[in-house]
């Protein structure tokens, strides 16, 4: 059977390309911004991901998943990592990888999950921990190209030193509304105690249904699954919240 062509920038995105660490910086107790240059990049849309390869020296690779933290910056890429203890990947990657060494990546990918620039309507972000990375590109590159869609973003966190992003978003001054919940624990005098995220924290810190906002939620299994379950029960309609999950 003839095989059908692939469009070359698919070809692109479905083949390994070498990618170099040139920086590296922390984001919280257990995260790490990574900074790669990766020569052929295709380019990419906020709150795309890549696949990321590693390999030993014995031949036995392995791969994960990883949101773009970045805008879209010629050949430069940036993922933000949290390292999960036990696990294979991360951990290399936040406490070994060096300036100089060499990974693969394979991207971008993904199409749904995605704001592009010429979108004006507006945009409801919710983040659970680490979910924040692709709604940070999402942020980034609003910020970048001067858009004048209003975003509104609740970013739920265990305490503050799990926050990701802090000064950048605290020096922020795109007109991007923030609204934070601690799951765990507070800054001193924080005027919300610790919990769970509720309904009415949702309907507080965003938009209203009527506005149509366009909602993002990334996180946990569970995170999302409550807060998009809120959503609904708030008055969003369900073809209007946009969903990535992690774990």
């Amino acid at each position: 059977m003839a095989r059908a062509a692939v469009p070359r920038r698919l070809g692109d995105r479905l083949s390994w390309k070498t990618a170099r660490l040139t920086d590296r910086r922390e984001e919280s107790s257990a995260a790490r911004t990574l900074g790669f240059e990766v020569p052929g990049w295709p380019g990419h849309l906020a709150g795309q991901h890549v696949d990321v390869r590693l390999t030993a020296e014995d031949g036995y690779s392995t791969q994960r998943s990883y949101s773009v933290a970045s805008a879209p910056d010629g050949e430069r890429v940036e993922l933000t990592v949290q390292r999960v203890d036990d696990g294979e990947v991360s951990p290399y990657l936040t406490d070994e990888l060096a300036v100089g060494d060499v990974v693969e990546v394979r991207g971008p990918v993904g199409g749904w999950f995605v704001w592009r620039p010429e979108q004006t309507e507006p945009v409801y972000l919710l983040a659970g921990g680490s979910g924040l990375v692709p709604l940070m590109a999402m942020i980034r590159v609003r910020r970048t190209v001067g858009s004048r869609a209003p975003f509104r973003l609740l970013y739920s966190v265990r305490s503050p030193e799990h926050q990701f992003f802090e000064s950048e978003l605290r020096l922020d001054s795109s007109g991007l509304d923030r609204t934070y919940l601690y799951s765990r624990s507070t800054p001193a005098g924080w005027p919300r105690p610790a919990g769970r995220f509720t309904a009415a924290d949702l309907a507080a810190a965003g938009w209203p249904p009527d506005f149509e906002p366009t909602c993002y939620v990334c996180g946990s299994t569970g995170f999302v699954e409550r807060a998009a379950g809120l959503l609904v029960a708030v008055g969003h309609h369900p073809n209007r919240i946009r969903t990535e999950r992690f774990g």
